[in-house]
């Protein structure tokens, strides 16, 4: 008869073994995921608040390449690097790296660009997520020199060494808003196709700003989340890359059909905030030792 009963000490201790795994797995688990997004445990950080001033070459933070602004052209089609780009804390953002054009586009004159490289190995990994927050511009009117109202601005993730990635269209990503002979102006992207981002418009997220998270979910698919910061409209999508892979360079670019009066004008600016990489490839790799932890637990349970 007593070989059919385990005695009363060893199921304790056989349960309460069960409770400690337990408890160790949610510790791993939960320490790995309060790591995730947040500045702390970011693999790349750099905020604009943290710069005295901008011009090409900077650099601050971690995990990111120096500023570039190649590309910038001025009014008169002379390449500017520098005459439009300054920090500016006058849009709801706080401080921000600001684009602005100091006249209307004519051709591919009037062009502010920005960029930088992302300095991990191999670019943004899979299970990663780029983050940014910018404030986009209150005002697209059309232009009459250029296409008839070529006038807006776009945000690249793709793989480059400089501004301007070859073929706008073979981007990983690109995200824009263009007035295109005064057409609705909604955000759009391009990514292996073409898709729109309803409710978000240009104007809408011009007065907050917009939340942009990009995170890999394989080497060739990416889930997007754009939060418009006046009213949290959130925008989702999940999709296929563009050819432009490993997303190793980020690109800021503005064209305005107006011209601005400077960094403070923000009916006419492009604002950038910040821009992070989280996790960090340690907390990825935490948070997968926890979940094999449990797997491993459960099996011998």
């Amino acid at each position: 008869m007593r070989s059919h009963f385990t005695p009363a000490s060893v199921r304790k201790t056989t349960l309460r073994s069960h409770f400690i795994s337990g408890a160790a797995i949610a510790c791993a688990v939960t320490g790995a995921t309060a790591m995730m997004p947040n500045t702390g445990a970011a693999q790349a950080y750099d905020s604009a608040s943290s710069y005295g001033s901008w011009t090409a070459g900077s650099s601050g933070g971690s995990g990111f390449g120096a500023w570039s602004f190649n590309g910038t052209v001025d009014p008169g089609g002379a390449s500017n690097p520098g005459d439009q780009q300054a920090l500016s804390s006058a849009g709801a953002i706080g401080t921000a790296w600001t684009l602005f054009n100091l006249a209307p586009i004519l051709n591919d004159e009037g062009i502010s660009n920005v960029g930088r490289g992302i300095t991990e190995a191999g670019g943004l990994q899979v299970g990663q997520t780029f983050e940014t927050v910018i404030q986009t511009p209150h005002t697209y009117p059309g232009s009459a020199f250029y296409y008839g109202g070529y006038t807006g601005w776009d945000f690249i993730l793709g793989n480059a060494s400089d501004n301007n990635p070859a073929g706008n269209n073979t981007a990983a990503l690109r995200i824009n808003v263009f007035n295109y002979f005064n057409n609705a102006l909604n955000w759009s992207g391009i990514d292996s196709g073409n898709f729109g981002m309803s409710p978000l418009t240009g104007s809408s997220t011009a007065v907050a700003g917009a939340k942009i998270d990009f995170t890999l979910t394989s080497a060739t698919t990416y889930s997007l989340t754009v939060t418009r910061l006046s009213d949290n409209v959130v925008f989702t999508h999940s999709g296929t890359l563009g050819s432009s892979t490993p997303i190793d360079y980020v690109n800021y670019r503005l064209y305005n059909g107006t011209g601005s009066a400077g960094p403070n004008d923000t009916a006419n600016n492009l604002g950038i905030s910040y821009m992070e990489i989280v996790p960090e490839p340690a907390s990825m790799a935490l948070l997968g030792l926890g979940l094999g932890s449990l797997v491993l637990f459960r099996r011998r349970k």
